[in-house]
This record gives structure tokens, C-alpha cells and sequence, in this order.
């Protein structure tokens, strides 16, 4: 049986690797990022994994990789309940497609769009995040700063509204489409394997809404 957690470890530490060794050498941010136009061109359909790797600071680094800390171990001991012998691979396998899932939505938005390109792991830690809501919808998400926790269905329902918004507007540089697509991934792709999970939520947000009196 494959150790809990340990899967979650080996994806931030080569995270981590990657990013570093971008940092020392842009060639490598050049040479891997998410860049459709070029994807098109080139054939070279290989960054829509690698640029999950790569980031554009550290501080970029550590809060998606403090992010996946936290819950990628409730969604990769999820998986390993359900495939006791499989269930670290199968982890591996759902944030990798994540990642290729984030960065497919912006190729077909941007393969016109020579000038935009984008990295970030972001993609696939939303859909970790999404996915650990899908299996605890009440757990309490923190942001930087507000000391009190928010459920994680109404987190997630906001944050799905940001990016649609964000995505749509397209002012800023960083890539809300690839958060968007990766959160909705996170949250369908486990009922694929385990449908259960459908009734399962629906009886905690129903127990939840019971304790307020609602």
C-alpha cells in the first residue's frame, strides 16, 4: 500500500526542483511554459504539462505549494481509501490530468495569441482544493489575514464566481481560465470513480444547514 501523503511530498518537492531551477535559468521558463501559440506552431503540446512546474516567484511557489500541502493530503488519503493498493498513483494521475485539464481550457482560448503565455501550478491546486470541498464541503478554508474560516462550498462558490469574472475581464497577467477549468476538474473528476460522493455532500451541507437552524 502506497504511504498517505507521501505522493502530495514527491509532487512539491519536484515542484520545487523545476521552479528553482528556472529561477536560476529563464532558458527553462522559455522552454516549458504554456504558451498555445507556440503549442500550435511547433507542435509542442508537452507545455501543457511541464508549465505546471514552473512558477514566476517564490512567493508564487509557496503559497500554491503551501495550498497543496494542506489539502492534496485529504484528497490523496481519499484516494487511497478507495484504491487501497493503487491510491497514491491514482492521486498522481488526477493532479497530473489536472494540470494538461487547467491548461487545455486557455489553448483553445489563446492558441490565437501569440503574446500570451502562462505558468503556475495554480491550475491543478485548484483542483485539489476543489476536490477536498467535494469530500468535505464544510472544511474550513483560511485566507491570509482573516482569522476566521470559511466553509469550503461557499469558498468554492466564490471563487469560481472571481475567476469566471476575472477570466472574462482579462486584465492582469495572471490566468483565471486555467483556475476556473482546474477547480471544476478537481470537483467532478473523483465522482467519476466514486459516485457516492454526490449523496455524501449533499447529506453534509444538509447536516451543516440543520446545526444553523436553517
Amino acid at each position: 500500500m502506497t504511504n498517505i501523503i507521501e505522493i502530495n511530498y514527491i509532487i512539491i518537492g519536484f515542484t520545487c526542483l523545476i521552479s528553482f531551477m528556472a529561477f536560476n535559468n529563464p532558458y527553462w521558463t522559455y522552454k516549458l511554459k504554456h504558451w498555445p501559440y507556440q503549442e500550435v506552431r511547433d507542435g509542442e503540446y508537452y507545455r501543457w504539462l511541464t508549465s505546471g512546474f514552473l512558477h514566476g516567484d517564490i512567493m508564487h511557489l509557496i503559497f500554491n505549494m503551501i495550498t497543496l500541502y494542506y489539502f492534496g493530503r485529504t484528497v490523496e488519503m481519499w484516494f487511497t481509501m478507495v484504491f487501497p493498493d493503487f491510491g497514491g498513483m491514482f492521486y498522481l494521475l488526477f493532479y497530473l490530468v489536472a494540470i494538461v485539464a487547467a491548461s487545455s481550457a486557455t489553448f483553445f482560448k489563446y492558441k490565437e495569441s501569440p503574446g500570451f503565455a502562462s505558468i503556475g501550478a495554480s491550475g491543478a491546486v485548484a483542483a485539489v482544493l476543489f476536490a477536498s470541498i467535494l469530500i468535505l464541503p464544510t472544511i474550513k478554508i483560511y485566507l491570509f489575514f482573516i482569522p476566521i474560516g470559511i466553509p469550503g462550498f461557499i469558498f468554492g462558490i466564490l471563487y469560481l464566481w472571481f475567476s469566471a469574472y476575472e477570466a472574462k475581464r482579462g486584465q492582469d497577467n495572471i490566468d483565471h481560465t486555467a483556475h476556473y477549468y482546474g477547480a471544476i476538474f478537481g470537483f467532478f473528476f473523483p465522482i467519476l470513480f466514486e459516485p457516492r460522493l454526490v449523496p455524501l455532500f449533499i447529506g453534509q451541507l444538509q447536516e451543516w444547514f440543520a446545526e444553523l437552524g436553517m
